[in-house]
């Protein structure tokens, strides 16, 4: 697609809900930490509700990537999506540890718990997002009554990371001199093609930002040196589970997708979505929308 400076004219041809869903803007909040302020977003329910619904988003990415997402899960419950720490809108940190993210996101949910009197929380993650729904789930038992996982890569205990290539950062910040520059050099990881080009663009809109030296990535290009991978972390959770794939990702085949199935099997239930990749949100919104509201609603 063409990219010019004009967010509004680039998304002019995406589906009317995706433009319509933008238009309902939530509350914008921030949660202080010792470590540092983490940026959050609240979508209050259309009528009064108990429930609360948690996104969260991959490696590099940011809180943006749900927004034409949320305003359609508000009809019965409410609804966040958080910046992990050392992306989009919250600081940088020094270090990033499972158990660090993990605070983060439970440190919010419980905020919020008490401000809007929640009974059931359903909490979603995509990739890096879904290793920490399940290790919240799973450390956190009794504070979350349901889980969604997307497209996350579940190792093996004895997978080798370093044969894998897997350390270093994912992509070193570099300057650009203006905001197209950057916006045309904007790419999915892994790399992947979507047909939903006006979701690329309005999510690489907010993936930027300029400082002293120009434009560049709002992530911490330092996130893969220092996050501290889950070695041999086990997922106990309890409460009902879906694990979301898609059948085109490149991440969750073969020995990978057998080790889930037979290590998670009895836990959560695996389904395949059709013509995604490993990005099923920008992929299939609107099936993974009608999925969320569906599993929210048998939660018990």
């Amino acid at each position: 697609m063409m990219i010019t400076n004009n967010i509004k004219e680039d998304i002019e041809n995406a589906e009317e809900w995706f433009k319509k869903n933008l238009e309902i803007l939530p509350l914008d909040k921030i949660a202080k930490q010792e470590e540092g302020v983490v940026s959050y977003s609240l979508w209050e329910a259309e009528h009064k509700s108990s429930n609360l619904i948690v996104l969260i988003h991959g490696t590099g990415a940011h809180k943006k990537w749900w927004y034409p997402i949320a305003p359609s899960l508000r009809k019965n419950s409410n609804v966040i999506a958080l910046d992990l720490p050392g992306m989009g809108d919250s600081d940088h940190r020094e270090s990033y540890t499972m158990s660090n993210f993990g605070d983060a996101i439970t440190d919010i949910i419980e905020k919020e718990k008490s401000n809007l009197d929640v009974e059931k929380i359903l909490i979603v993650g995509h990739s890096l997002g879904g290793h920490l729904a399940g290790y919240v789930s799973t450390v956190k038992k009794e504070l979350i009554q349901g889980l969604i996982i997307i497209d996350t890569f579940i190792k093996p205990p004895d997978y080798d990371y370093e044969k894998a290539g897997n350390s270093g950062p994912l992509r070193m910040i570099k300057y650009y001199p203006d905001r197209l520059s950057i916006l045309n050099r904007f790419r999915l990881m892994p790399k992947q093609e979507c047909n939903n080009n006006w979701y690329l663009r309005y999510i690489a809109e907010h993936s930027i930002k300029e400082d002293a030296k120009g434009w560049r990535w709002k992530f911490d290009d330092g996130l893969f040196h220092r996050i501290q991978k889950l070695w041999g972390f086990e997922f106990s959770f309890d409460c009902p589970t879906l694990f979301l794939y898609g059948s085109e990702s490149l991440l969750i085949r073969g020995e990978i997708l057998k080790h889930i199935s037979k290590t998670y099997g009895d836990k959560m239930h695996l389904r395949e979505i059709k013509d995604a990749g490993h990005h099923v949100p920008l992929d299939q919104p609107l099936e993974l929308i009608g999925i969320i509201n569906k599993h929210m609603l048998e939660v018990e």
